[in-house]
Order: C-alpha cells, then structure tokens, then sequence
C-alpha cells in the first residue's frame, strides 16, 4: 500500500514540474532583453547589480532543469533561496496580496519539488535510471549496506 502511494506522489511531480519549470523560464528569459533596466531596478532595491545576470540564468537553467527533471532538487533548493531574498528585498513591504503571495506558492512548489525530488517521468529517472541526488533514506542505504523498515 504505502508503495502504491508513493509511486502516485511520484507521477504526481510531473505537472508540478512542468508548470514550475515554464514560469521560471517565462520569468527569466525577459530579463535579457533590458540587461541595462535590469541593472537599474536592482540598484534601486540597494542589491548589487552584479546579482542580476546571475539570477537570469539561475531562472532560465534552473527552469530548464526543473522541466525535464534533472537536477530537480539541487535546482528546487536554490529557487527557494531566490524566492526568500525577493520577499525579503522587493515584495514584503507591499503585503501579501499583490506583494509575496507569488513567491511564497513558488517556495512551496519547491519545496514540495525538493522533497519529493523529480519523480518518474524526468530524465533522471527515464534516462539515467537513478536519481543524482536520492532521497536520504535510498543514500543512507546505499552507504551503509543496511535494511531499512
């Protein structure tokens, strides 16, 4: 029973992942085309503009990542910390309707991305057969030669 479940849990990572991996690239992409405004808006939030260029790759590689499913946690982890620093600088003072709420279902997206990892259907898992970066119960496994119950 409680393997039936988790293999739902892990179908269930594909529409998340998908949906996820489509807004970040969709958030990342338009960075590039004003690197200059870009440069300017974060100045104006007192963050160093030498952030920005990185945080533009992190969405659009880090969608990317996400959307096939490879990397999924590692990509998943940092999105959060993204997330956590645009709440903190940008959107907290505006409240959390039409302040942070975006961000904040983001880090849960993540969070459950991170917790779950990339699920069935992800070129870790199709391709390569394993998981980068596996679950810690499946790692301690793995190191330890023991059974787990």
């Amino acid at each position: 029973m409680y393997d039936k479940i988790v293999q739902f849990l892990a179908t269930l990572c594909l529409p998340i992942r998908i949906m996820a991996g489509i807004v970040f690239i969709a958030h990342g992409i338009p960075k590039f085309y004003d690197i200059s405004g870009g440069y300017g808006f974060f100045q104006s939030i007192n963050l160093p503009p030498e952030l920005f260029i990185p945080i533009a790759l992190l969405e659009v590689i880090g969608g990317l990542a996400i959307l096939f499913g490879i990397l999924t946690r590692i990509a998943s982890a940092l999105f959060i910390i993204e997330m956590i620093g645009v709440i903190v600088t940008a959107k907290l003072s505006k409240g959390f309707i039409g302040g942070y709420e975006f961000e904040l279902l983001l880090i849960s997206i993540c969070l459950t991305l991170v917790i779950l990892g990339p699920g069935k259907i992800s070129i870790e898992n199709y391709i390569l057969k394993r998981e980068i970066f596996p679950k810690g119960k499946q790692l301690y496994r793995k190191t330890t030669n023991t059974q787990i119950r």
